[in-house]
């Protein structure tokens, strides 16, 4: 690949309202607003990299490098997100260790296609979601004793997301996150996930990482009573009564054969559910 491309990026043309969970939504402040989009877009165009059907490892991991170079301003073109968070990130004083964890995980995208186990997991989740987390924590001020209800939440959301696009990941990536010995421990196979309905084996795969993320889930609880910020404690109340919900609906739905997902009474639901933590 060119180091000279104007830009590596190639956006995949999903945005924040695609995403199962507000992201800098209304809630946020509007001073900081910008600046959680910007931490987005530079998230977003990353996996977009590392998801990519067509490019290469090689090329998908250089082109990450150019982000990080542009990011830590060891360059000053090819990434224009990257170049917009720096900016962002020398206004407000917050770190670009968040960033550039996240790039670990994108990096791991690119050559890394199956999971052996839980703990390995929840490391890939350790760089794909809790800096996101610890971001948007950082940005606001707040204290990193938020930062383990925080990494919880964001690690249950991963996994929740990783559960509704397996089929999905397998067939455009041939990449599976679910753990080989749970797959194993239950009889199933990776193949399963392409069959038109989830089998007895893999339900029970899932429903083992669904009891894993109920555990997150249970202390992500502690995320909002424990934010100063009155805006944010609400946008994470919103967070969490909305990864119960997906969860539950994962429990109970098929992934394999039609994309679980949240509804517009889910998200109501879990706005009404949130107010309590208003004051």
């Amino acid at each position: 690949m060119s180091t000279t491309l104007a830009s590596v990026e190639e956006w995949s043309g999903k945005d924040r309202g695609a995403e199962n969970f507000p992201v800098g939504s209304a809630l946020i402040s509007a001073r900081l607003r910008r600046h959680v989009h910007a931490f987005y877009a530079f998230a977003r165009n990353a996996d977009d990299i590392a998801d990519s059907p067509t490019l290469a490892a090689e090329d998908k991991i250089a082109r990450l490098d150019i982000m990080e170079a542009v990011l830590l301003g060891r360059r000053d073109t090819g990434s224009p997100s990257a170049a917009a968070l720096r900016a962002s990130l020398a206004e407000t004083g917050v770190t670009p260790r968040h960033s550039t964890e996240l790039l670990i995980a994108f990096r791991r995208d690119a050559t890394k296609t199956r999971y052996a186990d839980w703990e390995e997991l929840l490391d890939y989740c350790r760089y794909s979601a809790m800096p996101v987390g610890r971001h948007v924590l950082d940005l606001h001020g707040e204290s990193p004793r938020t930062w383990p209800a925080s990494d919880a939440l964001c690690a249950a959301l991963q996994v929740l997301n990783h559960l509704q696009d397996g089929s999905k990941d397998l067939a455009a990536l041939d990449r599976c996150y679910l753990p080989a010995d749970l797959l194993a421990r239950h009889g199933a196979a990776i193949g399963a996930l392409r069959a038109p309905r989830m089998s007895l084996g893999l339900r029970r795969v899932h429903d083992a990482l669904l009891d894993h993320c109920d555990t997150l889930n249970a202390a992500g609880r502690a995320l909002p009573s424990l934010t100063r910020d009155r805006r944010l404690r609400l946008e994470t109340a919103v967070i969490v009564n909305l990864a119960h919900r997906l969860a539950r609906r994962l429990r109970h739905g098929d992934p394999v054969a039609t994309r679980v997902k949240l509804t517009k009474s889910d998200a109501v639901l879990s706005i009404l559910a949130a107010l309590r933590f208003l004051p």
